[in-house]
Formats: structure tokens, sequence, C-alpha cells
């Protein structure tokens, strides 16, 4: 079975969106101070592994195996994750990490752009 163009692009724009999120965990301040102790830094890096493995599952469950719920799961984290951003940009200003989170979010939003038009739509059971 052919997977259909926008689902591929999709696919492709979901993944290279989280090689930056992955990206853009690297380059984030790891430094401790008091508020921050080196376990918290440690825990927070973790969970956004995880959380970059999960939604990487989601896009293959949407992609491969053709369910629906995982695309309306990943575009909630999008608008969560858009929201969080832009507090983040208002506290701390533009920083490298948050430019890389800026450019995802673009990635991330085409690709679900693709997952809901074109020939992606029947694609997706229920």
């Amino acid at each position: 079975m052919n997977v259909p163009r926008n689902v591929l692009w999709f696919e492709v724009l979901l993944y290279l969106s989280l090689t930056l999120d992955a990206l853009s965990v690297a380059f984030q301040d790891r430094t401790p101070t008091i508020l921050k102790t080196e376990q918290m830094i440690m825990g927070e890096t973790l969970t956004a592994g995880c959380m970059i493995l999960l939604l990487m599952y989601f896009v293959r469950l949407a992609a491969q195996h053709r369910k629906n719920w995982p695309r309306w799961a990943l575009l909630a984290v999008l608008v969560l994750s858009v929201m969080s951003l832009v507090q983040v940009i208002g506290a701390r200003g533009m920083e490298i990490d948050s430019a890389i989170e800026v450019v995802s979010c673009i990635l991330t939003t085409a690709g679900l752009y693709y997952s809901f038009t074109g020939d992606a739509r029947g694609w997706f059971n229920a």
C-alpha cells in the first residue's frame, strides 16, 4: 500500500521537528543554580528525551499505522509548546534553544497541515 504524498510530508516534517527538539535540549543551559539543582536539570533533560521518543511513536502511529488520534495529540502538544515558547521568549528573550524551538514549531505546523489536507484525507482511521 502506497503512503499518500501529504502523509509522507507529515512524517518527514514531524521527524525533522523532533530532531530539532532534541538539538534544542542539547543547547539548553544546564548550569546549576540555587533554585535548580543538578538532579532537577537531569530530570528535566530525561523528561524531554522521553517526551521526544513518545512523540516519535505518535508520528509512527499516525503515518504508518493510520491512526487518527495521534494527530490530534500532536496538535495539542503543538499548542502547548507554542504557549510555553511565547512565555519563555517573553521572560528570557530569544536564545539559541528558543530559536531552534521556533523553527521546530513551524515545521510541526506545516507537517500537521499536510496531515489534514490533500490526499491525506481518508488515510487515517478513527
